[in-house]
């Protein structure tokens, strides 16, 4: 791509309005760029541009942003440097594909999600050299359209981009974004941090959504902890036959971090109840697949991912059900 001293990002765009999105939007938006936050529901959108972006708790913000649109291909027309994808992971397929009929050198996306290989399925379509993959260390939950509650941010965040050829624009994004107030590191090594906040997302949210429990309080039940305790057992056995080097401290890192995350509730639980499909298939999911790949059976994140379809399906139908009462 370009010498990094060509590679000046002066216009944004974030495409996801729930609560991931809107605290990058603020940011960027708060650091003097120009941001474009799309989103299919107008709803979410609205309070955006007036009064601007709400982020309360761990931070304090009200911003607004420049542009908002409903469509990936009224992007087009904005000609974003760089695009942040901030969605469930399940809706990339759709998303690279339509950023692909704008896409043109120079423009850098970057895969701001939860998951194992999201990066990887931008770059199918889209080639590796555009594509970025980050790792976000903040929990969020949105109270209302453009409301964003932060219960914990805990920086640096990590960006690595997908071929050497983009490391320059990897310093630069890595620079706005620390100097907009989301303190972010450039790494070599996003696939292994990618891997230990997926262990944690998925030894913890499934049982969360499942039990619709706070995180506090299964970590506090002797009885749902021990599914904590074997699903991260599980997840590491899985990283090791796969090579992935988590750290030798990891497994008391993990249990520990877990252990503060305080009485609120993951995404997974808040998307069950609202529901709406989950990042499962990119959490338990992909240890079930890397672990079918390896040899290594995978009992308790193959029970996970199968009963957190269940609730989405019981869910679901509940409210179907009171829609025709």
């Amino acid at each position: 791509m370009n010498d990094k001293s060509d590679f000046n990002p002066q216009s944004f765009a974030v495409i996801g309005a729930g609560p991931v999105g809107c605290i990058v939007a603020a940011f960027l938006a708060k650091g003097g760029y120009e941001v474009t936050l799309c989103d299919v529901v107008p709803d979410l959108l609205k309070p955006a541009l007036d009064p601007g972006i709400i982020i309360e708790g761990a931070e304090d913000i009200r911003q607004k942003v420049a542009k908002t649109c409903t469509t990936i291909d009224e992007l087009a027309d904005h000609d974003p440097d760089v695009i942040f994808i901030t969605v469930k992971a399940h809706a990339l397929p759709l998303i690279a594909s339509t950023i692909e009929g704008f896409y043109h050198d120079g423009m850098v996306i970057v895969s701001w999600q939860n998951g194992i290989d999201t990066e990887l399925e931008l770059a199918k379509i889209l080639g590796k050299v555009p594509v970025m993959r980050a790792v976000v260390n903040y929990g969020c939950g949105l109270v209302g359209p453009a409301h964003v509650h932060i219960p914990f941010h805990h920086p640096p965040h990590y960006i690595q981009e997908l071929d050497s050829a983009s490391q320059s624009e990897a310093l630069v994004v890595a620079e706005v974004l620390s100097n907009c107030g989301l303190p972010t590191d450039h790494t070599r090594q996003i696939v292994s941090m990618v891997w230990r906040k997926t262990v944690m997302n998925a030894s913890m949210n499934p049982v969360c959504a499942v039990t619709r429990l706070t995180m506090s309080r299964v970590m506090n039940d002797p009885i749902v902890y021990q599914i904590v305790e074997a699903l991260v057992k599980e997840c590491l056995a899985v990283s090791r036959a796969n090579e992935i080097n988590l750290g030798w401290d990891y497994y008391p890192h993990a249990m520990e971090y877990m252990r503060n995350a305080g009485d609120h509730k993951p995404s997974m639980l808040m998307d069950i109840e609202a529901g709406r499909r989950t990042e499962i298939d990119f959490m338990n999911g992909k240890f079930v697949d890397y672990g079918q790949q390896a040899g290594i059976e995978t009992p308790y994140n193959r029970t996970m991912w199968a009963l957190v379809k269940g609730c989405l399906l019981y869910t679901s139908d509940a409210a179907d059900d009171a829609m025709n009462v």
